[in-house]
């Protein structure tokens, strides 16, 4: 896999970092691990996708779990 680099931000997702496979799908990690309770809600700290903005979506879908689990545990109304 060869990461990908690139100075323009619209080729970013800011806390991950961004790898194209050999094979062209694209690929984000977080940097920084989910804590324990996004862990157990099943965020996932890397993903693939087929395209940018799909990649971009399911990040995001990934930090929404983690979000919710945090919320639900300090007692607040998830919307």
């Amino acid at each position: 896999m060869n990461d990908a680099k690139s100075t323009n931000s619209e080729s970013t997702i800011p806390g991950r970092r961004l790898i194209l496979s050999d094979a062209g799908r694209l690929w984000a990690s977080r940097e920084e691990p989910f804590c324990a309770l996004g862990f157990h809600a099943g965020a996932e700290r890397t993903v693939d996708a087929d395209s940018l903005e799909a990649l971009r979506a399911e990040t995001e879908r990934q930090e929404t779990i983690a979000r919710q689990a945090r919320q639900r545990a300090a007692g607040q109304v998830i919307s």
